[in-house]
């Protein structure tokens, strides 16, 4: 029996700091306002080079491992050196690797993170081999856990949704949710299904917005509407700002850690499997579970990739005061 089995993606994450590029600001062509030019048909030197792994399916299992839970980890990589070292490394943590599905169709997902541009990043996605994951490719006969973590399933990946979600509720198995941008663009009513069968939902601030269809700066409507939508617990990250919770009767408040930041990748998965871990270890304490998740978020800022600096069980951090008011019902 596993506590925990995560599903989604896992990934190669090649860092590059470089000052051979130039920012373009560009409202019309570019949707967040600005560009990142390099010379066309040249060399760019780079200056720095790291390399860790990534995915959503895979952070958020090595936190759950650090919280000493038994864990396995469902995806699909591809037959090349890069999942040879992510299965490795898996192992190196105790995370079971018997539901992973290697494939010949794609080579393993990549990203690569251009970084200290404009005190900011650009990361380049390839979306490969996870996306080959199908239905029966699991190994349902042998699933026996007592949560299911589903990391954002992009493209073809979320064929395996409702799958998953059905095998869930008719095995009394709970589920963390933290969706990816397909599932936001699923029909109102088929969101209101899913959302039925989820015991923790994972948002930021512009998924709950595109749920609940209100501006998220209106955060006493969002979550009423979420209250509705959605039977369990329903968390809206704020990046700096901190994060959100409702448990339908009471609305819990938290700020961010203050955190040297070295690195955003992961930020999101660290919280998700912190609050999640924090939850579980605590019997259903949203107190000890946010203060858990915001503080393993900035632990991850503080380190290159997305699984170095995560929080381990018995490990002493910093806890934010958690506000707590009663959800209004009118």
């Amino acid at each position: 029996m596993h506590d925990i089995i995560t599903f989604g993606s896992a990934t190669k994450d090649i860092f590059i700091k470089t000052k051979n590029v130039k920012v373009l600001n560009d409202k019309k062509n570019f949707i967040t306002g600005k560009g990142v030019c390099f010379n066309l048909g040249s060399k760019v030197d780079i200056e720095e080079m790291d390399f860790a792994s990534g995915g959503g399916g895979t952070n958020t299992a090595v936190e759950f491992a650090n919280q000493g839970f038994r864990v396995a980890y469902c995806g699909c990589l591809g037959n090349d050196l890069s999942a040879h070292e992510i299965i490795n490394e898996l192992k190196a943590f105790n995370i079971d690797t018997s539901f992973i599905v290697r494939t010949d169709k794609k080579a393993t997902n990549h990203s690569i993170v251009l970084e200290g541009i404009d005190s900011d990043r650009t990361i380049l996605v390839y979306r490969g081999a996870s996306e080959e994951l199908r239905k029966e490719d699991i190994m349902w006969d042998k699933i026996q856990a007592k949560w299911f973590y589903i990391a954002p399933l992009s493209g073809k990946l979320f064929n395996i949704f409702d799958h998953l979600l059905d095998f869930a509720v008719k095995n009394n198995i709970k589920v963390a949710l933290n969706p990816g941008s397909t599932m936001l663009t699923l029909p109102p009513a088929k969101i209101k299904e899913v959302l039925k069968k989820v015991d923790i939902l994972l948002l930021n601030q512009e998924e709950a917005s595109v749920i609940t269809k209100i501006p998220y700066s209106k955060e006493k409507e969002v979550f009423k509407k979420l209250d509705e939508l959605c039977p369990g617990i329903a968390i809206m990250t704020k990046g700096e700002m901190g994060a959100v919770v409702s448990d339908g009767k009471d609305i819990y408040s938290a700020p961010a850690l203050k955190a040297k930041v070295a690195d955003k990748t992961g930020a999101g998965d660290s919280f998700g499997s912190g609050f999640v871990s924090g939850y579980i270890q605590s019997n259903g304490d949203i107190v000890s579970a946010l203060q858990l998740g915001i503080a393993n978020s900035a632990a991850c800022l503080k380190g290159l990739g997305a699984k170095g600096e995560l929080l381990k069980k018995g490990q002493k951090f910093d806890k934010v005061h958690v506000n707590i008011h009663p959800c209004r019902k009118n």
